[in-house]
């Protein structure tokens, strides 16, 4: 089992490349960043982790930004979205920054998506909240199409698009991982991602939810060992994480808080003590 870290990049804390730096050097597998365009301070729908929202989530940079600046100064770890809010974002141009950050990165970028949680940011981008799912399945069909070698068109519900051509292609096939824990999540998996990326934080059993996870995939007729599974949030507890691998899990992503340089450079020195010679 691999092991990455996280860390909502923003304006106040550590610079992302160096970070990359730091956490490749270290031995760490991946890094993942969250986004979030902005924050309405209306909130019709509450936030998962409850209440307050923390400070973070009104200053991240714009994830494809802040990961090219990580690829520039890095050559071996994975780089990803932790998950990027595709129903909020336009599907065309959004498949052109995964395709330009895949190539330019040598092919590390990790593409996790989700649905969003907040309502209200959302329909600020002129999305439906009750049909954000649906949108998120043809928007995740259509930029397989684009990046694929053939001429792509799309017509759906919520995407559409005559005959074209969207180039440079990626260099090989991107790695979507899709957020979430419900039935629901793991069957649209099954019919259209390459891997799950569940939330730690949400009580995660892996040994129970890795064969909920081929239960559903083998109903839907996918054959499980091509399902992996990044668990984000993870904690550092080797002992933990030890379950994880016994389970059958691919990569755990610790979070790490959104501080200055120093106080993050030395939680990522302790969590690679704490791992080194297992995990790192």
């Amino acid at each position: 089992m691999k092991v990455g870290v996280g860390i909502f990049a923003t304006d106040y804390t550590i610079d992302l490349g160096d970070l990359a730096v730091m956490a490749e050097e270290s031995g760490f597998e991946s890094l993942l960043v969250p986004e979030h365009t902005h924050i309405p301070l209306s909130r019709k729908s509450p936030w998962p982790g409850g209440a307050p929202l923390p400070d973070e989530y009104y200053h991240t940079f714009d994830p494809f930004v802040s990961l090219s600046f990580a690829a520039a100064r890095t050559k071996r770890i994975l780089l990803g979205t932790g998950i990027c809010l595709l129903p909020q974002r336009d599907t065309i141009t959004t498949a052109k920054s995964v395709a330009s950050l895949e190539r330019l990165s040598g092919s590390r970028f990790l593409f996790g998506v989700g649905a969003g949680w907040n309502q209200d940011e959302l329909e600020h981008h002129g999305a439906d909240f009750k049909s954000r799912f649906k949108k998120l399945e043809e928007q995740l069909e259509a930029c397989r199409l684009l990046w694929g070698d053939a001429p792509a068109q799309f017509e759906g519900r919520h995407v559409q698009f005559t005959e074209s051509v969207c180039s440079p292609k990626p260099l090989k096939r991107v790695p979507i991982l899709i957020g979430g824990e419900s039935d629901h999540t793991l069957r649209r998996i099954a019919q259209l991602a390459d891997g799950w990326l569940p939330r730690a934080r949400h009580g995660f059993d892996a040994k129970k939810e890795m064969a909920r996870l081929q239960g559903i995939a083998e109903r839907e007729h996918r054959d499980p060992s091509e399902i992996t599974t990044t668990i984000f949030g993870a904690p550092s507890d080797p002992a933990i994480l030890e379950g994880y691998r016994q389970a059958g899990v691919d990569r755990a992503i610790i979070m790490l808080r959104s501080e200055s340089s120093d106080v993050v450079r030395k939680r990522l020195e302790s969590i690679s003590a704490q791992l080194s010679g297992q995990f790192l």
